[in-house]
């Protein structure tokens, strides 16, 4: 064997680097056995890397997967029936040379195109899957690519399936001018026609995604996951380098900087897609619904006897102010508590797709006793590096738009929402203003008075002002025994009208916050009793009354229709 160009680096057929071949038959490196990796400069076995979901297994660095190889990692085996194999573009603006270019691209990838699209089986569940393979003039819109992802879709749409497309691309393409303009508005089309059929589309976006395809398809998923430091944006760093005259930061439009600035859902480890893809398309099937009536409703009696206890008054009641310092209490549950003891196969989606992922505010999907449900909470943290992370539970615009985002998705399947309400009130700062604080409280009580699902709102700790009605506006508030829910705090209260915050003691008791005043006063509908110190080691003592309760309160408004639901949620306001 001949050794001395073992450790030279190696291209893919097409001359990009960071290539691993799929097929043996086309080695890269002497007998097929050794490659030099591009991203770390190890020398690393092709079988390892084949067999390793093609990762690098000395850096971890991902390469580029063709596009039939990566249907091959989440499709299973043989269900994958490719369409519109034969399609392919013209030469639009007679661009010389275009066609002999294509030709050379077509015989060296044996793809007539930049995306392969069909059906395919994950774990047994249809789906309709595009795939951009980044060989072929690195996988640039062109007319072909654009008709067959809008022909893929409105199949899609027609026989009532998901889609999930992988973007891998360069952007327009050149060659072909304004007619690759135009697959912005053709792709992004079909795919309003799929949304406005209730159906779910999954966008993964991998290394690059860039230009047009990012500011068309890509970008337009229910659900938008990513591949780790895959380099996401519309303009390519050196133009935006060569604009500005700047030197970009490290990281700038990676994945993480995505997710950080709340445009992607999820990064997901490539040996783990299928799986996540597979969970995210059982939850968005029908399932049937799994409620306990009988012992539901017997629950549920007694629950309303120890709320009728609850109002009426006792001899050793607790302070107002007693209260007030009960839900601040440190080791309170907090709203990710709840969501790990009543959910189960609970998956966070991240970010607002507009600026930020406010970490304040937490949600997603899961199931509730076997029913997809969207949950949404603030969320304080549980020590105080996560307090600090989290804001103390005070969201930005960014966390109300998220939340409003989750809420409008779970409108479109059909998902009830549950919202865990836990804030000190909205973050008051110069950069929450200069997003528009009151405008995303507005929005969301604007939105959420109309939402065609029901809605259940449960406030288990502080709920202050604007910024626990924003995830308030609800079928049905329930309350802790020994939360509050105010027009702010006592000591805002106190220092707005009697110029002296110390009294906050003194305006606790006028401020009419508790539980039990506000279910008198029919502001909220039911009152869950806690224990005297609670804390996550009695977590569940709550949490059994809170599921039975959900458990009828799922029965009765998901018998209604959607014009019963909001007709009676406006009356519910409109009653106050």
């Amino acid at each position: 064997m001949k050794f001395e160009n073992m450790f030279k680096k190696t291209r893919s057929a097409s001359g990009r680097k960071g290539y691993i071949p799929l097929r043996e038959k086309r080695p890269e490196v002497p007998e097929g056995l050794l490659r030099k990796c591009n991203k770390c400069g190890s020398a690393i076995i092709a079988e390892d890397v084949k067999r390793g979901y093609y990762i690098c297994p000395k850096c971890g660095g991902y390469f580029r997967v063709h596009a039939y190889r990566r249907i091959e990692m989440i499709a299973d085996d043989g269900t994958f029936e490719e369409w519109d194999k034969d399609l392919v573009g013209e030469n639009p603006m007679n661009y010389k040379g275009y066609p002999e270019k294509l030709a050379a691209v077509q015989e060296k990838t044996k793809l007539t195109e930049a995306v392969v699209t069909g059906k395919a089986e994950i774990n047994g569940m249809e789906t309709v899957v595009g795939v951009c393979d980044g060989r072929f003039l690195m996988s640039s819109m062109g007319e072909a690519v654009g008709e067959k992802i809008a022909r893929a879709v409105e199949r899609a749409t027609k026989e009532r399936l998901p889609v999930i497309l992988f973007a891998c691309s360069g952007g327009a393409r050149m060659q072909e001018g304004i007619t690759s303009l135009m697959q912005m508005a053709k792709t992004s089309a079909a795919l309003k026609r799929h949304s406005d059929a209730g159906l779910l589309y999954i966008s993964v976006l991998t290394d690059p995604t860039t230009g047009g395809v990012t500011a068309s398809f890509a970008m337009l998923g229910d659900v938008i996951l990513a591949e780790p430091k895959a380099l996401i944006g519309f303009a390519g760093p050196r133009v935006i380098e060569q604009t500005i005259g700047q030197k970009l930061p490290k990281g700038f439009q990676r994945s993480e900087f995505l997710l950080e600035h709340g445009f992607i859902d999820r990064i997901v480890e490539r040996e783990e897609l299928k799986t996540v893809l597979s969970e995210i398309l059982q939850m968005h099937q029908e399932s049937g619904r799994t409620y306990k009536r009988g012992a539901a409703s017997e629950r549920d009696a007694a629950l309303e006897e120890q709320m009728e206890a609850l109002a009426a008054p006792e001899e050793e009641e607790l302070s107002a102010w007693e209260r007030v310092q009960i839900s601040r209490m440190k080791d309170r549950p907090v709203g990710s508590d709840y969501i790990q003891t009543l959910f189960t196969d609970f998956m966070e989606f991240h970010g607002d797709r507009y600026f930020a992922d406010d970490k304040a505010i937490i949600g997603g999907i899961a199931r509730f006793h076997g029913r997809p449900v969207t949950v949404i909470a603030q969320a304080k943290g549980t020590s105080t590096k996560e307090n600090i992370e989290r804001n103390f539970g005070m969201p930005s615009p960014d966390g109300y738009r998220k939340a409003l985002r989750l809420m409008k998705q779970a409108e479109k399947f059909g998902r009830p929402v549950i919202c865990f309400v836990d804030t000190p009130g909205a973050f008051c700062g110069l950069e929450a203003e200069e997003r528009g604080q009151g405008e995303a409280i507005a929005r969301n009580i604007y939105e959420m008075s109309g939402l065609k699902v029901p809605v259940l709102s449960v406030i288990i700790g502080e709920g202050g002002s604007g910024g626990a009605l924003a995830m308030a506006t609800a079928d049905e508030v329930w309350m802790l025994e020994n939360s509050v829910y105010s027009i702010l705090s006592p000591e805002g209260f106190a220092s707005i009208l009697w110029k002296d915050s110390t009294k906050a003691k003194e305006a606790a008791e006028v401020m009419k916050l508790t539980a039990r005043d506000l279910y008198k006063a029919g502001i909220v509908e039911k009152v869950i009793p806690e224990p005297a110190h609670y804390t996550v080691l009695n977590l569940e003592e709550v949490t059994d009354r809170l599921s039975e309760g959900m458990d009828r309160f799922l029965e009765t408004y998901e018998s209604m229709s959607a014009e019963e639901l909001t007709q009676r949620r406006y009356e519910r306001f409109r009653r106050m």
